[in-house]
């Protein structure tokens, strides 16, 4: 660990590294890393005959990069974007296949920036660079093609500012230049002509080198003296803007004014068994109405992992969340939620009704989760947690209106105030203000 610990430091001082050299530190953690000399790409996008070259080529440009252009990013951005060319390829050796398009056959990887960010939360977790970067590291890998596609679609304001809150476009931009450098293919001129569109309308936007895109939205709206109600405003403002329901922040309906002096909060739980999150929930929210799926199936099946009558349990469980939602009442829906579908659902009951929704997630190592689980009162199967890993659906930072990880946080983060108090493991991101 210590070798590592070194090596991955030296990326924040200037090292320059192959990808034969990275492979050495990184394969043991990433496997599938060393599949990608074997891996096949589409002619077309690139004419490298795999993935490890056009990583080579893509780290060659990068550091290119670094001595000209880029020269003023700080030892741990460069650290950030070396493991996000490294990893951003990494589930395309179990997701590319073969498909027939326009007549001819091609090798895509579909969906592999989603399930590779997937893959990656808690397997970054292994390494000893600080949680800023892990974080940053995923929003690379998740969204490293995205900037092309908004520009293609004519997207506006808020999809733009969607992005903003889950990753620094800036850094997104210098990822996609080396990416279109560092590979060989017939239409690159094009290509770099989206990205510098991307560029210029993330200027347009006031989106570009912003640490914090949400508190510039807000800074200049401060209308209540009370404290919970400007909370409330704050975090609606910016999760409508993002949804395109409002053009500017200092618009806002005269419901949102309302709601605000009198609303409930609402914490969705999202974490695998055995990260702790009933614990936690007794810990900093005692006076909290719980909603368990957990105990609702010992109500009904007599047993809280009997698995039948699934569709009774959900009824319940929502009809009490409506009721507490309606009255106002700060209430916890405390489940896995590992599916995005699942999160979405309770998420929009809680803005449906005016509440405040929070997402706390458990972000967590596996060994820790593991040792989590063998210590539970109620364990379950060894394979249920490697299945509920694989499954895992990192959560995108607009699904609340206020994200919470409770995990081991390496670097001091800010935190927005709560009504509950939280543990110094715990960090706030309101709408991904990282």
């Amino acid at each position: 660990m210590k070798k590592l610990e070194s090596w991955l430091m030296s990326l924040t001082q200037g090292a320059m590294p192959d990808f034969k050299e990275c492979l050495v530190y990184l394969g043991g953690y990433f496997p599938l890393l060393k599949q990608c000399d074997a891996l096949e790409q589409a002619k077309q996008w690139h004419s490298e005959d795999n993935v490890a070259i056009h990583t080579c080529g893509v780290l060659t440009a990068l550091y290119q990069l670094f001595a000209q252009e880029a020269h003023h990013l700080s030892g741990e951005q460069k650290q950030i974007l070396i493991l996000s060319v490294l990893l951003q390829d990494i589930v395309k050796p179990i997701t590319s296949c073969s498909s027939v398009i326009q007549g001819g056959e091609r090798v895509i990887a579909p969906t592999h920036e989603a399930l590779g960010l997937d893959c990656l939360a808690i397997k970054l977790l292994e390494l000893p660079i600080a949680y800023k970067a892990i974080i940053n590291v995923m929003g690379l890998v998740g969204y490293h093609r995205k900037p092309k596609l908004l520009v293609i679609k004519k997207s506006d304001f808020s999809d733009y500012l969607s992005l903003a809150l889950e990753v620094d476009l800036t850094m997104l931009y210098w990822l996609g230049r080396v990416n279109l450098q560092g590979r060989l293919c017939e239409d690159l001129h094009q290509q770099l002509g989206y990205l510098e569109l991307f560029k210029r309308v993330a200027k347009e936007y006031q989106l570009w080198n912003v640490n914090d895109p949400r508190a510039n939205l807000i800074k200049k709206v401060q209308v209540k003296h009370s404290a919970d109600e400007q909370l409330y405003i704050d975090n609606y403002r910016v999760s409508e803007l993002a949804s395109g329901k409002i053009m500017r922040a200092e618009e806002l309906g005269a419901t949102t004014y309302t709601n605000a002096k009198n609303y409930g909060h609402l914490h969705v739980m999202c974490g695998i068994s055995g990260s702790g999150k009933s614990t936690w929930i007794e810990q900093n929210l005692q006076s909290v109405e719980v909603i368990s799926l957990d105990n609702i199936r010992q109500e009904i099946n007599g047993k809280r992992a009997c698995q039948k009558n699934l569709g009774q349990v959900l009824q319940l469980a929502k009809f009490r969340l409506k009721t507490a939602l309606a009255n106002k009442r700060d209430v916890v829906w405390d489940a896995t939620n590992l599916r995005f579908d699942h999160r979405k659902m309770i998420c929009d009951l809680g803005r449906e009704h005016g509440a405040l929704v929070t997402l706390v997630v458990f972000h967590l190592k596996e060994a820790t989760l593991r040792s989590g689980n063998r210590q539970r009162s109620h364990a379950i199967p060894n394979e249920v947690i490697t299945r509920q890993i694989e499954q895992w659906q990192w959560p995108s930072m607009t699904e609340a209106h206020r994200t919470l990880i409770v995990g081991d946080i390496h670097s001091p983060i800010k935190k927005q105030a709560m009504k509950a108090h939280h543990q110094r493991r715990s960090t706030l991101l309101a709408l991904g203000s990282f």
